[in-house]
């Protein structure tokens, strides 16, 4: 009997609903429903035809065992842990759904708000009985930088422009080659180095994919002692050693990442400045009924041989199990 995989969000009860009742009635039209968790493995891959994909590895073997896999649907845009070449190697469709563009902007804003008000320390000097009152800073006159200026990037100095005031600055890094006439379309500025990012902004927002490491002790050290850095991409875009040492020498205030406090960041655990969110930026109740309705339609068009959207390896549509796809 043929299944579909869908990810452990499926079944979580906080993103229940209707919209998601539909989906996997759907779903169910074309293969036994199974939900997962943890990461694909072999023994996972018997009669898999389709799989609506967390961002956990996806091993290789699991690829050899699913002969019949058609389509790995993202539930998300991250794909590292695809291994999106060794499933063109196997035939297998991927796709990406960017459906939570502005729910991570959001995020980002507040999570910008929420480091300037201070938010976080005067919760626990309140639950500690420490009554003092700390110093502040306002939105409205300082300076946002945003690191990575992608389509998330973009959204959050939509956002932020109106919010700064005249008076406020917005400024932009980004290795794109159109990106000072971008950055002046929303009314921000480009700058040609992160250091300078990173030592004139109040809070920084990070926005970039890929898997590796761009955030060291080199720009952290620039920052100025009030100002704080907001990790919306990837735990692992920020260096957590270089963290913990910048911290210490007093030349950031927050380190917010999106991330749980685990592998390279349980050197943060219980840093009172260091907010860990685990993963959770992207993810609304409004954001989830859409990637539940995107990923639900790539995986249907994929199995009655249309091409779905977002697809990243068109090249797979002349192989042989992609044949139909049309």
């Amino acid at each position: 009997m043929p299944r579909i995989l869908l990810s452990p969000i499926w079944s979580l009860g906080d993103f229940a609903g209707v919209q998601r009742d539909q989906a996997i009635a759907r779903l169910s039209q074309y293969a036994t429903v199974d939900h997962y968790t943890g990461e694909l493995t072999a023994d996972k891959g018997d009669d898999v035809i389709a799989v609506i994909a967390s961002s956990l590895l996806i091993h290789p073997e699991f690829y050899d065992r699913a002969s019949e896999l058609r389509i790995i649907a993202r539930y998300g845009v991250g794909f590292e842990s695809v291994n999106v070449d060794r499933a063109t190697q196997a035939g297998v469709l991927v796709t990406t759904a960017a459906e939570h563009i502005h729910t991570v902007a959001e995020y980002a804003l507040g999570q910008w708000f929420a480091t300037s008000k201070r938010l976080y320390t005067l919760n626990l000097n309140a639950h500690a009985g420490h009554f003092d009152l700390i110093g502040t800073r306002e939105i409205r006159g300082s300076t946002l930088g945003i690191y990575g200026f992608g389509r998330i990037g973009q959204a959050v100095a939509k956002m932020a422009a109106p919010l700064l005031g005249a008076e406020g600055r917005l400024l932009v890094y980004d290795l794109r080659d159109d990106i000072d006439e971008l950055a002046a379309q929303f009314g921000a500025t480009a700058v040609g180095d992160p250091n300078e990012l990173f030592a004139q902004s109040d809070c920084i927002t990070l926005h970039l994919a890929g898997g590796n490491t761009v955030i060291h002790y080199e720009q952290l050290k620039v920052m100025q002692p009030h100002a704080s850095l907001v990790n919306a991409a990837r735990g692992i875009a920020v260096d957590d050693d270089d963290v913990q040492r910048a911290l210490a020498e007093g030349c950031l205030y927050y380190y917010v990442v999106d991330d749980p406090v685990n592998g390279t960041r349980v050197v943060h655990k219980n840093h009172p400045r260091v907010i860990c969110t685990n993963h959770n930026a992207g993810l609304t109740t409004a954001s989830a009924n859409r990637l539940y309705e995107t990923t639900m339609g790539q995986v249907i068009d994929a199995l009655e041989g249309r091409v779905p959207a977002n697809l990243l390896n068109e090249q797979v549509l002349e192989q042989a199990k992609a044949k139909a796809v049309k």
